[in-house]
């Protein structure tokens, strides 16, 4: 079987990926003009070769001019830029196993990735810019393998105009203020998938989530007028961090940050240790609290744990979705046995013409996809009970802890936990179109 390093390319977004290299590290050094969205930067790409090669590809969005390349120092390289890839050809060929340092400076206007799912990457604000970039977005704001198993660490320098608050994954490593302009730099060094990678900018005050003692530091990063909302709506926040590490296993970053925009959002945006939500999910009634667990469990399932193909779409979503189910048995709620159970009759009254554990592009978002997944999740759980459940779960974020994962190896997995085949529970649920019969709850 040939490795997904060979052929880093996924049948759901051909264009995107690149041959001939593994990277291992991001430095990117930004500047971003709200006022113009005007952004220039100097990316470091660090990799190993995989191969002898004449020439490489990057991702590039069109929108972002390339003024110069450099490749392990030297800038005798002939490059292009077309049709979203970068090409380079060093003066010499690098072996096999040859650590290959790319420089690339770069700048434009930077605008979304136009594609089956809407616009996805860089976005203006009203007052600053988000990113938010699953599934192909990556390359709207920097050169990259923008492909979800290509991980690497990153340190990301953002300089913006003074009155703006700048986030970005990992620690805040330094706060720099000279003139009317502010740099930040941030150290993420867990690897990240390139289209978890985001930049936040607006007009924010860093709140802290939860008291001092919490296990994991949590911090809120919202527009002033919307904090007393966000106290009340995001209040039980720690206490889903509480839950998630019972049933999941440890948290697998330093910290968490919540971002509230000014503008309102469609749907809440995941980011590696951070979540972004706009306005109207901050409404002061906990309008939106299970979308808030959701996207805390996607810090285990999607962002620890990465699919390596986009087909296993239900390996983020619909763990995720199980996470909203498991916060409202614990909460209060109803239990998890009957929103499955609500969830599995409304499937019923909708086509099924999907196979979950591949969906095709056009359908990989699709909530059916989710829902059906949080639903093979819970006849798992039927058939193993919670107990082995539950210790399946903790193996499986620990055993792939930042790693990239697959339904094959999540399926083998599930194996060890049962004396009887689940082989054909899986089959069943991610497999065929027909909706499979929930079994009855035992218990």
């Amino acid at each position: 079987m040939r490795s997904f390093y060979e052929d880093p390319i996924d049948v759901y977004l051909p264009q995107n990926g690149n041959r001939g290299y593994r990277v291992s590290r991001y430095e990117l050094e930004l500047s971003y003009k709200p006022a113009s969205n005007r952004l220039a930067g100097r990316a470091v790409i660090i990799a190993v070769t995989t191969e002898v090669r004449s020439s490489f590809t990057l991702d590039l969005s069109p929108a972002l001019g390339v003024s110069k390349v450099f490749v392990n120092g030297s800038k005798s390289v002939k490059f292009s830029h077309q049709r979203g890839k970068l090409a380079l050809t060093p003066q010499q060929k690098i072996p096999a196993g040859g650590v290959l340092e790319i420089a690339v400076h770069y700048s434009g206007t930077p605008k979304p990735v136009r594609g089956p799912w809407g616009e996805v990457g860089w976005e203006e604000l009203t007052e600053g810019s988000l990113v938010a970039s699953q599934p192909n977005g990556a390359a709207s704001w920097f050169p990259c393998d923008d492909h979800p198993s290509s991980k690497a660490s990153y340190r990301i320098s953002i300089t913006t105009d003074s009155p703006y608050y700048a986030l970005a994954n990992g620690t805040l490593m330094r706060k720099q203020a000279k003139a009317s302009q502010t740099t930040w730099v941030y150290e993420a060094p867990e690897p990240m998938a390139t289209y978890l990678a985001t930049i936040q900018i607006g007009n924010y005050r860093k709140y802290r989530v939860g008291s001092p003692g919490e296990p994991v530091p949590m911090q809120a990063i919202v527009p002033p007028r919307l904090r007393a909302n966000f106290e009340h709506d995001f209040a039980r926040q720690p206490q889903m961090m509480a839950l998630f590490t019972e049933k999941f296993g440890p948290y697998p970053f330093e910290n968490y940050s919540v971002v509230v925009t000014d503008d309102d959002l469609d749907i809440p945006i995941e980011a590696q240790g951070i979540s972004i939500f706009g306005a109207n999910h901050c409404d002061g009634r906990r309008g939106a609290e299970r979308l808030v667990a959701h996207e805390l469990a996607h810090q285990w399932f999607g962002n620890s744990l990465t699919l390596r193909q986009w087909r296993d779409i239900w390996l983020h979503e619909g763990f995720a979705c199980y996470a909203e189910w498991l916060w409202s048995e614990a909460s209060g709620g109803p239990g998890a046995d009957q929103l499955a159970r609500a969830a599995h009759a409304n499937l019923a009254r909708q086509p099924q013409d999907i196979i979950v554990g591949d969906p095709g592009p056009a359908d990989m978002f699709d909530d059916r996809v989710y829902k059906r997944g949080a639903l093979t999740l819970h006849a798992l759980r039927l058939e193993l009970r919670d107990h082995l459940f539950f210790q399946l779960i903790r193996e499986w974020t620990a055993r792939y802890r930042h790693s990239s994962v697959t339904t094959e190896d999540f399926v083998d997995l599930a194996g060890h936990y049962s004396v009887t085949p689940l082989r054909g529970l899986f089959a069943v649920w991610l497999g065929t179109k027909p909706l499979p019969q929930l079994p009855q709850n035992t218990k």
